[in-house]
């Protein structure tokens, strides 16, 4: 089982995301915590937890044995200029960087629709700054990647229905469950290899909507 170190292990996306790979036959996740008092909510779930801070600089410790990285953390965009440089883009970029010296496999990204034009959103610029200046990095990074840029994250009940696209015409909102889906479908090697596309509800089932775009 390849182990997969979850980066925002803690968020809403992020558990969903355990939750789903704790039941692979495949894969094995690796929770990132920022304080050892969360290490309680992956120890009663039996899964393997590590102590690391993106506001750190040393992420040598929390890439021992893994295989792949999701990287599924955030600041939101409202949690002040400084900490959403700190965490959406250095610290996004820190790890990127570990991940690449310990030769993993596959790096993927969480990022944000508008990431790609960060001025035609003002009230969420600075943020979309930082998310594009991560998912820039991480193209050039050497690493295999795929970046999911996804719309509004709600929290409704996953449809397992989407529209992907390289760039969508208009903005969407999506279930959480649903990127959790397209995070983890992501880890698969064939599957949407180097690529950043966008991401929303939509009509068609997950896996086929990732393999026509693998195909393009």
């Amino acid at each position: 089982m390849e182990k997969i170190l979850i980066v925002g292990a803690t968020g809403s996306t992020g558990k969903r995301i355990i939750e789903i790979l704790n039941n692979s036959q495949s894969f094995e996740p690796v929770a990132m915590i920022r304080k050892e008092e969360q290490k309680t909510i992956f120890e009663d779930m039996e899964v393997e937890w590590v102590l690391a801070d993106l506001e750190q600089e040393d992420f040598s410790g929390a890439m021992k044995g893994v295989k792949k990285v999701i990287f599924a953390a955030g600041s939101g965009g409202d949690t002040g200029e400084e900490k959403t440089t700190e965490v959406d883009e250095k610290g996004a970029i820190k790890i990127i960087d570990a991940a690449k010296k310990a030769k993993v496999k596959k790096f993927i990204m969480l990022s944000a629709m508008g990431a790609d034009e960060p001025s035609s959103h003002p009230k969420l610029e600075h943020y979309l700054k930082a998310k594009a200046a991560a998912d820039k990095h991480l193209e050039e990074s050497g690493l295999n990647y795929t970046i999911i840029r996804a719309g509004r994250l709600s929290d409704d009940m996953g449809t397992g229905k989407v529209e992907l696209a390289h760039k969508l015409e208009g903005a969407g909102e999506i279930p959480r469950d649903d990127v959790a889906f397209l995070l983890i479908m992501s880890l698969a090697d064939p599957l949407v290899q180097n690529m950043t596309f966008e991401a929303i509800e939509g009509e068609e089932p997950i896996k086929s909507a990732m393999i026509e775009l693998s195909r393009e």
